[in-house]
């Protein structure tokens, strides 16, 4: 198939009143008014103008412009000590996952084990993590692997034989490999806010697990809130690749039916990627003797019959 090197890639994403006046003392005969009198009662009605015009605090502690700045400043900063702990937790989860490979060779860098606890990757660690993919030394041979395959097949003939023919099949081969991953795994997902992870489940039954593994090639998780949607990246970096594969594939080979045609199929053997990725750890365990989850395994398996306990004694 065209895109048959892809499908091996998977393997490997807010007036105070008026004073009153004192009384003419003219007015009352023989009776002069004290003066302390008229003092007194000229200066009462001002003291309770001024006590009315600045009532008393009523206690509370009066916020201000800034203790309201040093508030917003001190949340900005906590908002971005947040992100750089997450962006570190995401480099060393990185950094474990481009260790992972099956027999030594086939890389699964686009693995994680952490089903509920990987970190959403920043656009550039999902566009790192995808180049890392596609220039690893297995994608070359891979990419040398298929262009005999094809040859022996008899597959793109206007590339022609011998020697030039197959370097011809093994650049378009490997360039599938590379648009389809760089695309669909770093620059749509960096878009998109998706994640272009497979995450492993690692428990339940077989044919959960399968149906599981088969879906995830059609949706995947929402960086951040880790709600399922639709792949558009996956499924729209397959097609986008194919368009591109038009440009240095022999006329006969291209064409857009042929590009939309060959993206759906690239998508459907992603796949077998995804069930390879499911349950390699169970077949290496079983027959290597080796785990290469290191023992997240058996801890996502106890807590996932530990909530199945719960979900059983809440219903009785």
């Amino acid at each position: 198939m065209k895109f048959l090197c892809t499908g091996i890639l998977a393997l490997s994403g807010f007036a105070g009143p008026a004073i009153a006046q004192p009384a003419d003392a003219s007015s009352i005969p023989d009776a002069p008014m004290p003066q302390v009198d008229v003092v007194m009662a000229a200066e009462a009605p001002a003291a309770d103008g001024q006590n009315n015009q600045n009532p008393p605090s009523s206690g509370g502690a009066q916020s201000t412009p800034q203790d309201t700045q040093q508030a917003g400043s001190s949340s900005s900063q906590a908002g971005q000590q947040s992100q750089e702990t997450q962006r570190q937790k995401a480099e060393e989860q990185i950094k474990q996952e481009e260790k992972q490979r099956v027999l030594g060779i086939v890389p699964t860098f686009n693995t994680t084990y952490l089903s509920n606890n990987a970190v959403s990757l920043t656009a550039g660690q999902k566009l790192s993590l995808a180049f890392r993919s596609t220039t690893d030394p297995f994608a070359f041979g891979a990419a040398f692997l298929v262009a005999g395959y094809r040859e022996a097949l008899d597959e793109n003939s206007g590339f022609g034989w011998g020697a030039e023919g197959y370097f011809k099949r093994s650049g378009a081969a490997y360039l599938d490999a590379f648009d389809g991953a760089m695309i669909g795994n770093g620059i749509l997902p960096a878009a998109l806010h998706q994640d272009p992870r497979y995450f492993r489940l690692g428990h339940g039954t077989t044919t959960h697990r399968v149906l599981y593994a088969l879906a995830t090639n059609v949706i995947c998780k929402h960086d951040n809130t880790g709600k399922w949607e639709p792949n558009y990246s996956n499924v729209g970096g397959n097609i986008i690749a194919g368009a591109i594969s038009n440009l240095y594939y022999p006329s006969q080979n291209s064409g857009w039916g042929q590009t939309i045609g060959n993206g759906m199929i690239v998508t459907a053997e992603g796949g077998f990627g995804s069930l390879f990725q499911e349950f390699w750890p169970d077949v290496s365990r079983k027959f290597l003797h080796k785990d290469p989850t290191h023992g997240l395994d058996a801890q996502a398996t106890a807590e996932y019959k530990q909530g199945q306990q719960s979900k059983d004694s809440s219903e009785q």
